[in-house]
Order: C-alpha cells, then structure tokens, then sequence
C-alpha cells in the first residue's frame, strides 16, 4: 500500500477545502442555519410533536442529510473532474499509484470535509433547539458511511461529467428534490397510504429514516432494511468505481 500517495492525494484535497473555507464549510452551515430559524424555531414552535419529538429537533438528521449528500457529491466529483480537466489526471494515472489508492485519496478527503460539516451543522442545531442523542455510535458509523458512500457516487460523477454544469445536474436535479421528499421535514407515515408506498422507492428515505432512529429511536422503516439499502447502494458505487479504472471510461480519452 502506497501511503505516501494516498496522504498526497488527501492532503492536497483537504489544503482546497481550507483555502475556500466560505464556500466548503461556512456557506452550507449557514444554509441549515437558516432552515432551523425558520422551520425550528418559528415554524417548529407551532407545530405539535411528531412521534413524540418536537418538530425542531424532527428535523434535524434530514437536514444534516440533506448538506452531507449535496456536499459529498460536490466534493468528489469536483475533486476527481479539474485534474482532468486540466490534465494533470494523467501524471497521477502514469506514478506507481493503484487505483484503491487513488481513489482512497479523492473519496477519503471528500467523505472527511462531509463528515466535518456535518458535525458543524450537529453542534450549531443545539444553539436553535434541543436534542439527545439515542445511539451516538450508530449515529456517527452512519453518518460516515453514508458519507463515503455518496463520495464515491460523486466521484463517479465527476469521472462521467464533461464540464462543469454536469457536476450540478445530479445534486441539484435528482439527490436535492429526493431529500426534500425523503422525509426531512415530515414523517411518511403522515402521508396517505398510496403516497407511502410511492415514496418507499425513494433510496433517501432509508438513509433519513435510520439516521432519525439513530437520534430518537424512531424510524419510518425497518432498520434492518434500512441499513441493507444502505449497504447495497455503497456495492453498487463500488462495482461503479471499479468498472470505471478497468475499462479506463473517460480517464484515458
């Protein structure tokens, strides 16, 4: 195993993030700021409990959810597309680097900058509602591996995207409009029995429903199904991943 590569690859991505330290990590904290001003404290204030959670801190995992998604796939697919888009792909494709160690480098400092916000937006949601936390080790093995999970769906995105206004397409259009009606701000079971079922095809309820059980001990679905959702779309990223550095898919053109 090569580190001395892998903690070349991860360190220069994680020097990026502290060089745009507005755009990585204050901007999306602010965000999610924003959403607990209104929907916890004013709105949440005039709500009643959901499943015996005040609706503040209801909340909180889809809202984490929803920064740790957009921000892992942003991060990885930005960090794999501009070296290929200014050619330096290739001199880290012709060093003595494997491709587990490449992507160890991309994918880890991605799911890390993930993981840090989300912890971020963790310690600012106490400052607008309060919170315990059920399973803080369920909590945090979830929370990282649903971030390196979507790491590397961006990193498949960003080996698939041929510029730049590709690498929105997804978070925006697909995984932001999922998250929204994946249950972050409402429990299914509030929904009609059709809408349930219809919403049960939505990967990112899974994820929002075990992290929420993680917290308070309730969830939308089975845990156990939960987790083999999780658990399948991380072999699929995977397979993805591999498929990519065997055929060379965009890395060689």
């Amino acid at each position: 195993m090569n580190w001395h590569a892998i903690r070349a690859i991860y360190g220069f991505e994680m020097a990026r993030t502290r060089r745009t330290l507005m755009q990585s990590i204050a901007s999306p904290v602010i965000s999610t700021s924003l959403y607990f001003v209104v929907f916890g404290s004013a709105i949440g204030s005039r709500m009643v409990e959901i499943d015996g959670i005040s609706y503040g801190a209801f909340i909180i995992p889809g809202l984490i959810m929803l920064s740790l998604l957009n921000e892992s796939i942003s991060n990885a697919s930005f960090g794999i597309y501009f070296p290929r888009f200014s050619g330096t792909i290739y001199e880290v494709l012709s060093a003595p680097v494997s491709p587990f160690e490449i992507v160890m480098g991309y994918v880890g400092a991605a799911a890390s900058k993930s993981v840090i916000l989300g912890v971020l937006i963790l310690l600012t949601a106490k400052l607008f509602v309060d919170y315990d936390i059920a399973h803080p080790f369920w909590m945090l093995t979830f929370l990282v591996t649903t971030a390196v999970t979507f790491s590397l769906f961006g990193f498949i995105i960003g080996i698939w995207a041929d510029g730049f206004e590709k690498l929105q397409i997804v978070p925006m259009m697909i995984v932001t409009p999922l998250t929204f009606l994946g249950g972050s701000f409402y429990s299914i079971s509030m929904l009609p029995p059709l809408w349930q079922t219809i919403t049960l095809f939505n990967p990112v309820v899974y994820l929002i429903s075990v992290f929420r059980w993680s917290f308070y001990g309730v969830a939308d679905v089975a845990v156990g199904v939960s987790i083999l959702a999780i658990l399948g779309f991380l072999a699929l990223c995977l397979a993805g991943v591999f498929w990519i550095f065997r055929t060379g898919y965009r890395l060689k053109d």
